[in-house]
């Protein structure tokens, strides 16, 4: 069984590519982060042609997440048990100035969707920016993070057999090596210590990251920004991960991250992560 992650950065602009990366790569199961759309949007059919199965959980034009598999689609669930909401600004989404006071109800966005798929219990993850070290969005990616710390350690305490693998854009880089310039990074998010803190304890609560024993650092990395010539100079980060539960980790067999794909006109700023399962 082959599975992978990967941040499209919109499915409608790069369903194109996703198609055809799948055909290539054999992939059984491809979790989705950013496809900005509503589920009405999602380009489902495209993907059925393929002989894959779509869970969707998509509001707008933000954030965004899917699975796909070919190996079965069952017990769709979005969103996570405890997972927390935005407290979204009156028209943050059109850009407008976030005003002195905020709404009081939280707002559940599409950043979490889980399916069994082959008897592995796959959640494709989008988890907040953080934006600044001083933004209100870092303590909502912190709580975020912590529900998920939560949740992942109840589903390993109720099954310890569970095969759970949390994929996606985690938006942290858990070390030093994950960045291209710690000196460019200081002072930001991705790499503060809560944040690192935030995704080491979902480690801790047994869940291993799968992927970088197969595809080490330094200099590995996940995503290129567009900007600066990010890519062709070299200059990424790693934030994009699979973390298995033990019972899950001890099928892998392999991994690698799909840097080929980041090349080329149309590119999302994410390359696929994939996971080799016996």
């Amino acid at each position: 069984m082959r599975l992978a992650t990967w941040n499209v950065n919109s499915i409608r602009a790069r369903v194109d590519r996703v198609a055809a990366w799948l055909e290539r790569s054999d992939v059984d199961v491809l979790a989705v982060q950013e496809t900005k759309c509503k589920d009405a949007q999602f380009p489902t059919e495209r993907f059925t042609a393929l002989g894959y199965e779509v869970a969707h959980a998509g509001h707008s034009q933000w954030n965004g997440v899917a699975v796909l598999s070919r190996v079965g689609l069952d017990d769709v669930q979005v969103g996570f048990e405890g997972m927390p909401g935005w407290v979204k600004p009156p028209g943050e989404e059109e850009g407008a100035a976030v005003p002195a006071a905020l709404p009081a109800e939280p707002v559940l966005e599409a950043r979490a969707v889980g399916a069994t798929c082959g008897g592995v219990r796959v959640w494709s993850l989008y988890v907040p920016n953080g934006r600044a070290l001083d933004d209100p969005h870092l303590a909502y990616k912190l709580a975020w993070l912590a529900a998920l710390r939560t949740a992942g350690q109840g589903w390993l305490a109720a099954d310890p057999a569970a095969q759970v693998a949390l994929c996606g854009d985690w938006n942290v880089a858990p070390r030093d090596e994950d960045v291209w310039s710690v000196e460019f990074f200081a002072g930001r998010t991705h790499v503060s210590a809560p944040e690192r803190a935030a995704f080491d304890a979902v480690v801790d609560a047994g869940y291993a990251d799968v992927v970088r024993p197969h595809a080490p650092g330094p200099g590995t990395y996940t995503y290129w920004d567009y900007t600066q010539l990010r890519f062709p100079r070299r200059e990424g980060m790693r934030i994009d991960f699979v973390l298995a539960s033990p019972a899950l980790a001890g099928r892998v067999t392999g991994a690698s991250i799909d840097r080929e794909e980041r090349k080329g006109k149309g590119a999302s700023d994410h390359a696929p992560v994939v996971v080799e399962l016996r």
